[in-house]
């Protein structure tokens, strides 16, 4: 793969890369095989998360096309919405956040660093984002300035690139990985790896873990081949090359048993923080695999960090 195709899609810099990778000893001896973590937490925006490589690619096309606002959606305490609002705060643009009014709603995690940044948040009384999809454009139309919407988690083709770009970092480390394992909320940072693994880390295997009930086994791989087409890459994607599996437990943003389980553990073994509606579900994911002897000593194993700090201090 030339990677020139995807050095022509505009991006704006917003984030330090690349993130660094860290060896989990303690935990590695405790699991029997070689964990490593990936720390997209550390992308330099806000409190840092996966959504600041999507955001690059995102918010350079809303500056191609002119817009002045940008709007984005999410749940109440939505990582992706806080980030949108502190990148397009940076370049000058006004952030307007429709937000589901689900779950903690108060002056509590993202929404109190929304508040510090003074981002005008509406929370919208309904379960279907193209509701709030209209309202974006009602809103639009009212203030009378161009405007750019983007979809819940960035997560669409141009987004993706974000996660492209981040598994050509991975190739350039010494060490192989035999899995990266990621959280999958809106699909974009899975569809991403899963590509640049197919690009660049063809004896990879991704595996994501679902933290929503939405049918990624259908939205994972049509990203996937979005994201191909605008790179003019010619890549066959099958249902082998998608891994997923449920770490959801009673629904998304309710804290599970097992996720909390692998937050006090990675805090308690390795001094690191993860949070309960993304990264401790599926670090709790990863737990699974090894306890079921998917792992061998011998392998190499890569968790990436999307973020999360924010909403720690909300939900649990």
């Amino acid at each position: 793969m030339d990677t020139m195709q995807l050095r022509n899609h505009p991006r704006i810099n917003l984030g330090i890369f690349p993130t660094p990778v860290q060896r989990l000893d303690r935990i590695s001896a405790i699991l029997k095989t070689n964990v490593y973590i990936k720390r997209d937490d550390l992308t330099g925006l806000g409190l840092g998360g996966n959504k600041v490589r999507k955001l690059e690619y995102l918010l350079a096309e809303a500056k191609a096309q002119g817009a002045e606002l940008v709007f984005t959606t999410g749940g109440a305490q939505s990582n992706h919405a806080m980030l949108t609002a502190a990148a397009a705060g940076k370049i000058g643009m006004r952030p307007i956040l429709i937000l589901k009014k689900r779950g903690v709603t108060e002056r509590l995690g993202n929404q109190l660093l929304e508040s510090l940044m003074g981002t005008e948040v509406i929370f919208a009384d309904t379960d279907d984002y193209e509701d709030i999809y209209e309202e974006m454009d009602r809103i639009g139309h009212q203030l009378g300035v161009p405007y750019y919407k983007i979809p819940c988690g960035g997560s669409n083709a141009l987004g993706c690139l974000g996660y492209v770009d981040c598994a050509k970092e991975i190739q350039s480390l010494p060490e192989h990985f035999d899995y990266l394992v990621c959280a999958v909320g809106s699909g974009g940072t899975m569809a991403g790896l899963a590509l640049g693994a197919k690009m660049y880390l063809p004896t990879t295997q991704v595996y994501g873990m679902m933290v929503d009930t939405d049918p990624f086994d259908r939205i994972v791989p049509g990203l996937m081949r979005e994201a191909a087409e605008l790179l003019h890459a010619e890549i066959d994607i099958s249902a082998e090359d998608i891994h997923l599996r449920d770490v959801c437990g009673a629904g998304y943003a309710v804290p599970s048993a097992e996720g909390n389980e692998a937050i006090s553990l990675m805090a308690k073994e390795e001094g690191l923080f993860l949070d309960p509606v993304y990264t401790g579900k599926a670090f709790a994911g990863l737990l699974q695999m090894a306890r079921e002897g998917v792992f061998r000593e011998s392998d190499h194993v890569l968790f990436v960090h999307t973020g999360g700090a924010g909403g720690l201090f909300a939900v649990l």
